[in-house]
């Protein structure tokens, strides 16, 4: 098991959205398979130039690193500590794995990204040109 701490933040618009999208993902990171929950700290919700900003620290474990790397994607904490253990062995297949399915997603990521560009531009100058 890993154990870590775990920090998200979230800024936005309004207030009671913030509140609330907060304890959801609270509550999503408690109901994932092989994540333990071991305490969680949402802050109060305060306003930062117009918007709205709150933060969560969660102490968490983990079965590995895999998982870590998957909470990572799907929650994109702001920063995670690894308490335990300080040090571990990995087996050279299961890091080549890890590797390629971090690559996986990079890839997919940079593919979104650069479709979403390229529609972008294509709006901007669908609308430039009926000016």
């Amino acid at each position: 098991m890993i154990k870590a701490i775990v920090l998200i933040e979230l800024m936005g618009s309004p207030k009671e959205h913030i509140e609330s999208l907060m304890k959801e993902i609270v509550e999503n990171l408690k109901k994932e398979k092989d994540v333990k929950v071991n305490s969680d700290k949402i802050s109060e919700v305060a306003e930062v130039k117009g918007f709205w900003s709150s933060f969560t620290e969660l102490e968490i474990e983990v079965k590995d690193i895999g998982k870590l790397v998957d909470i990572s994607f799907d929650y994109m904490p702001s920063s995670i500590e690894i308490l335990e253990p300080e040090k571990t062995e990995v087996d050279m297949k299961y890091m080549s794995d890890f590797i390629n399915d971090l690559l996986a997603r990079l890839h997919r990521y940079d593919m979104l990204i650069k479709n979403f560009y390229a529609e972008n531009k294509l709006l901007k100058s669908r609308v430039k040109g009926k000016k």
